[in-house]
């Protein structure tokens, strides 16, 4: 399996660096994922629970980063044993590059190999169930990383508060709707 894409997070490039180095931002992005500990500066061990198709499987595994050039990229090399659903291994290779307005592109291509029953289910359920996870990831990832963006702009209307200027209040609502729609489009939900 293979898989890629580029995401925007309103972040910059930086502050996405470090909370992709940071174990207790990924735990509580990676979806179902259980622990995630730091062995050693490159090497994480973790336990990931999830379903595909009728396949669930508790994932304990490690992680290492090769090739680290901070803060711009690196490859994660992973392999991770899921009882009698089988195993997982591949590789994804992460970069970032600064983006307009101070926000960052983050750039991925992922290979995976799997394994027993997991293989036996078929490619397109386990593509499937990797893009809902990837997905899921980078929404809860990109809420984690700019929180304070998002509600410096939901906040702005509410600090204009003269009487003469009704209609300014209407043009930043209608700002704010058109930029959760941009959002929601790209998927930062």
């Amino acid at each position: 399996m293979e898989m890629s894409s580029t995401r925007i997070v309103h972040a910059p490039p930086d502050a996405v660096w470090n909370a992709l180095n940071d174990p207790a931002m990924l735990k509580d992005c990676i979806p179902g994922c259980e622990s995630l500990e730091r062995l050693s500066d490159n090497e994480w061990h973790a336990i990931v629970a999830t379903r595909v198709g009728p396949v669930a499987a508790r994932f304990n595994g490690k992680m290492r980063i090769v090739d680290p050039t901070p803060p711009t990229s690196y490859t994660l090399k992973f392999k991770g044993q899921g009882g009698a659903a089988g195993f997982a291994n591949g590789e994804a290779k992460v970069s970032l590059a600064s983006s307009d307005g101070g926000d960052t592109a983050l750039s991925y291509t992922a290979k995976a190999n799997v394994g027993g029953k997991l293989a036996q289910i078929g490619s397109r359920l386990i593509d499937g169930a990797a893009a809902k996870m990837a997905d899921d990831f980078f929404a809860r990832f990109a809420e984690r990383v700019a929180p304070e963006k998002t509600l410096a702009i939901a906040q702005a209307p509410a600090a204009e508060t003269a009487p003469s200027s009704h209609w300014v209040r209407y043009v930043a609502l209608a700002a704010i709707v058109i930029i959760l729609i941009v959002l929601a489009l790209r998927g930062f939900k």
